[in-house]
């Protein structure tokens, strides 16, 4: 017990936790766990009971959850040779055990007799649901085929987690393999103050003079956003568009191009082998879509609604960008500089304009405040948890009884060694039985701008955007009032709506009451002002048919790439990206663009054939909000009705159940076009 990953009593021990512990902590639980699953198979007979399998199982699964999701965060975190080699080292042996366990056949034959039996009518719907879901679950890994096709299916699976651990590995290095130099600070004209100051600490962070530029997200966008160096804006779209590929600086470096294919070669097998056309059709049988012929068709009409709009919003940029900042071809790398100095100069705002009343600090306690408005809660920090950074802290949520309800930990800013992206994660579950009383526990990181010589974080409104975002995740996760761990908070909700909660929360950062109980400048403390709000509303639907329809081409090429023939070559994947450009893009990249090779949402992410997900739910998500706007923002009523039958409820019932016990209706898109500002093309 001295292995800190095996003290799973208690939260994990961090800085406790060597990559030596990883594999020693992973095959003990897993060897325990199979030896006690036949045991109980063998105990409960031909009469298994919920009391003798069910939460027996749900035990061994937590134990096992808590050995590995440290592993998994700080590989994620702070990642480093060590660290990855353990990781990788566990993936087969998880995969494995977790194909032996959904293909067991006495185990299925345990569930299923449970299920049929006189004691399923009297178990709770929670309970009925997690049985439901159990058996479904068995299908779908394979456990009525012969013998030798269940033998592939685990082989498949555990290439599959290797290669996708491979794919975000590549990912990761070939972002944090490239940099770019100078002691010329005239080379960053344009680029601000604050993000000069990042740029002179990721010098410093790289044992270098001067300024250093990379690819993480803070330093990426500084450029591509505001350098008005052309060639520099280029050289960092080409290192960032080819990152992990076969081109551009660090060409077959790191290269995803054969991984991709073999993903994808193997997802086709795995569906046929269980009985799918297609592994769109095996990914849609978990969510709310009905098939991959409907997602297309939801996808073409938001297609068809945004098209008309976003070629008018092109035309003007390339005109703006030919006529006031004299660039005749208006190219990949020029988009995002023209649009920022467009949005300046025709709506008087920029994102640095923004900054001085988005500190860290307030952002972060005024997410905290409305939250607590909305749902009775409050958060306090507990230092004394340990955790794996110096910037990250801990806290607890209590209700308005002052009862403990979760906790998580806080981990915002960018940093070498740390996975690009935002994201919530699961570090323990709801899990509340007679014997115990485990509550949920989420890891929220983002890689926002940092603090900087001792100054405050200064956050875009982007970067609020995005915290809002991962919280809403978090929510979910951490308010649920589900007992069984299967289905409490985001765990078996159909991820086409898994993103409702985390897109709701988005719409608060765009309302004048939210922002009032944060967005406040971090030197006067001062509101603010009207005329700037007035302009970031102005903002709210600049380019917004251009995002949509980006959405769209991304989901379209993730549907018809996991509906088709799997590709036999990685340049059968660029066509059909490029097709599906055609098809729905007004924005065309260059031809050195590989996007593919850096998706990681649908080749190393839970995305694959469900990117579609984040239109979809943003739909609900819209709605939602739709009835705060009714019945006002801050309405106690609407906000427990909310938390009541969107936070709390988990997956004990279907996602549409739960939209309608909230909004008393099935959902309507009108919400979504309007905040996209498409709201004549809803007829």
């Amino acid at each position: 017990m001295s292995n800190p990953l095996l003290q799973t009593d208690r939260l994990p021990a961090f800085r406790a936790i060597e990559p030596q512990h990883v594999l020693p902590a992973v095959e003990t639980v897993l060897v325990e766990n199979r030896a006690e699953i036949d045991r109980l198979v063998a105990a409960v007979g031909d009469q298994p009971t919920w009391a003798t399998l069910i939460q027996p199982l749900q035990a061994l699964d937590t134990r096992l959850d808590a050995v590995w999701s440290p592993v998994g965060h700080l590989n994620a975190v702070m990642n480093g040779p060590e660290i990855r080699e353990a990781y990788n080292a566990s993936l087969p042996l998880l995969s494995d055990y977790g194909s032996w366990v959904s293909q067991h056949q006495g185990l299925y034959r345990a569930v299923r007799r449970l299920a049929d039996s006189e004691e399923y009518a009297q178990l709770s719907p929670q309970r009925r649901k997690v049985l439901d879901d159990m058996l479904r679950d068995f299908h779908l890994s394979g456990v009525d085929l012969p013998e030798a096709e269940r033998d592939r299916l685990r082989a498949i699976n555990a290439r599959l987690s290797e290669l996708t651990a491979r794919f975000e590995e590549n990912v990761l290095d070939a972002t944090q393999a490239w940099t770019w130099q100078t002691d010329d600070a005239a080379a960053l004209a344009g680029i601000s103050e604050s993000d000069r100051a990042m740029l002179a600490q990721n010098a410093r962070d790289h044992d270098q003079t001067g300024f250093v530029v990379t690819l993480d997200i803070p330093s990426y966008l500084a450029v591509m956003t505001h350098a008005e160096d052309r060639d520099l804006r280029f050289r960092v779209y080409e290192a960032f568009t080819t990152r992990a590929s076969d081109l551009g600086p660090g060409a077959g470096n790191h290269d995803n191009s054969e991984i991709m294919v073999e993903i994808l070669q193997l997802r086709e097998e795995k569906a046929h082998l269980t009985g799918f056309r297609h592994y769109a059709e095996r990914s849609l049988a978990t969510k709310m879509a009905d098939s991959a012929e409907q997602v297309e068709g939801f996808l073409q009409d938001l297609a068809h609604r945004a098209r008309p709009r976003a070629e008018r919003d092109l035309d003007e940029l390339r005109a703006f960008a030919r006529d006031e900042l004299d660039l005749g071809t208006l190219e990949a790398w020029d988009m995002a500089f023209a649009a920022e100095k467009m949005r300046e100069r025709r709506l008087g705002l920029s994102q640095e304009m923004l900054k001085p009343y988005f500190p860290a600090d307030r952002a972060v306690n005024g997410l905290f405040g409305l939250v607590q408005r909305l749902f009775q809660v409050r958060f306090e920090p507990d230092d004394s948890i340990e955790t794996w950074h110096d910037d990250v802290r801990f806290y607890r949520i209590f209700d308005a009884n002052g009862t403990e309800r979760a906790g998580f930990y806080f981990d915002l800013y960018a940093r070498k060694n740390k996975r690009g992206g935002a994201w919530m994660d699961v570090c323990r579950n709801r899990f509340i039985s007679e014997d115990r009383a485990q509550l949920p526990v989420a890891y929220m990181t983002c890689n926002s701008t940092p603090p900087v010589d001792g100054k405050a974080a200064l956050f875009t409104h982007d970067e609020v955007i995005t915290l809002f975002h991962e919280f809403g995740h978090g929510l979910h996760h951490m308010l649920t009032r589900v007992d069984e761990p299967d289905i409490a908070g985001i765990n078996g909700v159909e991820w086409d709506a898994v993103e409702l909660p985390s897109q709701f929360m988005e719409n608060w950062c765009w309302e004048r009451e939210a922002l009032d109980l944060f967005a406040r400048h971090h030197e006067t403390g001062e509101a603010m002002p009207e005329d700037l709000f007035q302009r970031l509303q102005g903002t709210r639907h600049f380019h917004a048919a251009l995002q949509l329809l980006r959405q769209v081409e991304f989901s379209l090429f993730d549907m018809r790439l996991h509906a088709g023939p799997a590709p036999a070559q990685a340049a059968d994947i660029q066509q059909l990206l490029e097709t599906v450009r055609q098809e729905i893009a007004v924005v065309h990249p260059p031809a050195f663009n590989r996007f593919a090779h850096g998706f990681g949402h649908i080749f190393a992410g839970g995305y694959a054939a469900g990117y579609y997900s984040y239109k979809w739910a943003e739909v609900l998500s819209a709605d939602a909000f739709g009835r705060f706007e009714e019945e006002g923002l801050f309405s106690s009523e609407v906000g427990a009705a909310y938390l009541r039958e969107i936070l709390e409820a988990g997956a004990s019932r279907p996602a549409a159940d739960s939209f309608r016990a909230f909004r008393g209706r099935d959902p309507q898109i009108d919400a979504l076009l309007r905040h996209s500002g498409l709201e004549e093309k809803a007829a």
